[in-house]
């Protein structure tokens, strides 16, 4: 009975953070309880399919913050069996902050290819989405800009937009030119793309289009599924017709690309039915179905894109571990605030 307590107390902490009515049974049988900062909206579809195939209800609660430190504080009381977060830096930090355990399942393995997933098993990507570059339709010569490279080109001094450096987008963009080169260019890298922005680093990705748009800047940098959510969003449409999206460094190491993935928690009270959703997760149905809802890519292999993000074309990705390029998040982090880059 204390133990219930516990955990009920557990769950009610987080939904006060996550501004929602949780309905967490913890002592139900097949249920899978999961905490998610990505929004159930984009989940919904799919955990209704696996409910209807396995009979196992899933229970989401959605907090934008906190739920890494959440799932620290409440330990093994945790009515928690699955975290999904939008990026690998936040599966690394759930790693690092000792709330996962691995997975070795053949399924999973065989569905999600190496470089999308932890070595050691502790995370799974779902979807990717490319770091692209925004170019004017109007004042950027096709093939004027192609390479990430080309960013800290001096012809572009006062025309780039950004968001701020220390964004986990970002830093992750600048951890793989690391990965890529080393320290020492991609601080040369860096401070050359500072020298040439049109303002202060400021906004989210789609602000950096409107920018565009409105003439502040000619060229900036996003993820590319905020391409189809402004294209789906009549205010926006204008920003996103503005420009070219173009997938960078296609003549060579290939464009960067982040990831939505899944990890077990260390406390997952249902092990075995949360890894049967990590399977269907992976599996085709699911991975189209995810993909779509937010304009991403599916990781599996083989399975097709929506129809809007095939009309933007094929791309080759950047091949380098996602494992690997996150071991250099910190000294990225360092870099961004050495250069001043905010400022």
């Amino acid at each position: 009975m204390a133990q219930q307590n516990a955990l009920k107390k557990a769950l009610a902490g987080l939904a006060m953070i996550a501004g929602v009515t949780a309905t967490f049974n913890v002592n139900a049988a097949d249920e899978v309880n999961i905490y998610s900062d990505r929004q159930a909206f984009l989940l919904k579809p799919i955990l209704d399919a696996f409910t209807k195939e396995t009979g196992v209800k899933v229970n989401i609660v959605y907090a934008k913050k906190g739920i890494i430190q959440r799932l620290k504080s409440e330990g093994r009381n945790s009515p928690a069996d699955l975290l999904l977060t939008s990026n690998v830096s936040n599966l690394n930090r759930a790693v690092d902050a000792g709330v996962t355990q691995a997975v070795n399942d053949s399924v999973v393995n065989g569905n999600v290819p190496a470089q999308y997933r932890d070595p050691n098993g502790h995370w799974f990507g779902l979807t990717t989405r490319a770091r692209v570059i925004y170019a004017s339709k109007d004042r950027v010569k096709e093939g004027e800009v192609t390479r990430y490279e080309d960013l800290a080109d001096p012809k572009f001094k006062g025309r780039i937009c950004t968001r701020p450096g220390d964004h986990t987008y970002n830093i992750a963009l600048l951890a793989s030119m690391i990965a890529e080169y080393g320290e020492a260019d991609a601080k040369a890298w860096l401070e050359g793309v500072k020298a040439n922005l049109a303002r202060k680093p400021q906004g989210n990705d789609r602000a950096q289009v409107k920018a565009v748009k409105e003439g502040v800047c000619d060229i900036a940098v996003g993820n590319s599924y905020y391409y189809g959510k402004m294209l789906e969003n009549e205010e926006q449409r204008a920003w996103a017709e503005s420009v070219n999206l173009i997938y960078p460094n296609q003549a060579d190491r290939g464009t960067h690309v982040n990831i939505s993935g899944m990890t077990l928690t260390e406390s997952s009270p249902n092990r075995e039915d949360a890894i049967k959703l990590m399977r269907f997760l992976t599996e085709s149905t699911a991975q189209k179905i995810y993909a779509e809802q937010n304009f991403e890519y599916p990781v599996k292999p083989g399975v097709e894109a929506s129809k809007l993000i095939d009309h933007w074309g094929e791309f080759k990705a950047d091949k380098v571990s996602l494992a690997e390029v996150d071991k250099y998040r910190k000294r990225a982090a360092m870099m961004v605030n050495e250069v001043g880059y905010n400022r």
